[in-house]
């Protein structure tokens, strides 16, 4: 499935600048193959280009390599990097946040780009379930690889009222949001209120919950934190 591939590898670019106050510019790709299959290569590129009107950022040039000493013909690599820009003096958000600030939490749509190893050796390995096996409606590959959700836009409608955003990637919540916590400070999260998706309530099944929350968002791919007296604009 190479046709969405390309918009999370911009997601897991312009995310982590948008949590830096930078707002996303341009992007550009590099794709390394054995032997370049052109409509395999389109596609990708297609996900790329997606990826980057979601973002509101331009494509402007990227590298395609082909090393057939260094990849099989089936393998290729994919990577990617984005510059934004950002004033100096907003770039360090741990001096905005305050105690008694609130976490809104914002729905990821899928397991985004983390914790595939432990998808793979569970789902496929260890219960023998089948790309196509049906999973809430469809095919549960489409559930596994939704693409990663984009959340530049939303950032920028809301850029003044948002103290601190924290990227929800590897390592999770647990991980990830003490990034955007000043020192001595630490978050409070009432579980019960994360909307966990059915894909990771099936995973859960057999995985310890610490681990989950290690590993994946459980259903949170951004986090922001705003002072009380905007908390219900930023809702609206």
């Amino acid at each position: 499935k190479l046709d969405s591939v390309g918009i999370d590898l911009v997601a897991m670019c312009v995310n982590d600048l948008i949590c830096n106050f930078g707002t996303p510019l341009f992007f550009l790709d590099y794709y390394a193959t054995g032997k370049l299959k052109v409509e395999d290569a389109k596609a990708v590129v297609e996900g790329i280009a997606e990826g980057c009107r979601q973002s509101e950022c331009a494509l402007i040039g990227g590298e395609t390599a082909e090393m057939p000493g260094m990849y099989s013909e089936e393998d290729f690599d994919l990577a990617g990097f984005s510059v934004g820009i950002a004033e100096k003096s907003e770039m360090n958000r741990l001096t905005h946040v305050k105690e008694g600030d609130l976490l809104i939490a914002l729905p990821s749509s899928g397991i985004h780009s983390n914790g595939f190893s432990l998808v793979r050796k569970l789902l496929f390995e260890k219960l023998g379930m089948k790309f196509e096996d049906e999973f809430n409606g469809k095919p549960l590959i489409d559930t596994l690889l939704t693409p990663t959700r984009i959340y530049v836009k939303t950032f920028k409608a809301l850029k003044t009222k948002i103290n601190a955003l924290a990227h929800i990637t590897g390592g999770g919540l647990v991980e990830n949001l003490p990034r955007v916590l000043p020192d001595n400070m630490h978050a409070v999260i009432e579980t019960s209120k994360i909307k966990v998706l059915p894909i990771f309530e099936l995973i859960g099944k057999h995985v310890d919950k610490d681990e989950m929350f290690r590993t994946f968002n459980m259903g949170v791919g951004m986090v922001l934190v705003v002072s009380p007296e905007t908390v219900d604009n930023v809702l609206e």
